[in-house]
């Protein structure tokens, strides 16, 4: 869980860090794959935007879901963020896994290039701290 602490204007100019920022307290699940070059990126970012519009987004909680592309070609992040830790919980225990799953697997296979998930254990995230540019 994230804390806001307040401090003086004085305290945040000499250690560098913005107290007046947004924290935020959201859930994330983290997808991330290893994928063959510039044409498979942007197919497995397709494909998942639309697995996201037909399985996720519209379960409560739901805020977005994000796509970062490295600029080598060779990485898909998909960041989900959820409202909290409970409406994630809610999603994956109330959602059609089996489907789902069975889509991804799917979208996969459909893709012309090479895409291998890289995550290791459950991909689920709390932000504990963040540091925002000088005032």
């Amino acid at each position: 869980m994230i804390t806001n602490h307040s401090s003086s204007s004085t305290d945040s100019r000499r250690t560098g860090m913005n107290t007046g920022m947004n924290t935020d307290n959201g859930f994330y699940s983290i997808i991330d794959y290893t994928v063959d070059g510039p044409e498979t990126q942007a197919e497995l970012v397709n494909a998942f935007a639309e697995l996201q519009t037909r399985w996720v987004n519209f379960y409560p909680g739901f805020r977005s879901a994000r796509f970062h592309v490295s600029t080598d070609g060779t990485r898909v992040y998909n960041i989900v963020h959820w409202e909290s830790e409970a409406d994630y919980r809610n999603f994956v225990e109330t959602s059609d896994t089996e489907g789902r799953m069975a889509a991804i697997q799917q979208a996969l296979e459909g893709l012309s290039g090479r895409a291998e998930p890289r995550m290791s254990g459950i991909p689920t995230y709390k932000v504990v701290r963040e540091i925002g540019p000088r005032d």
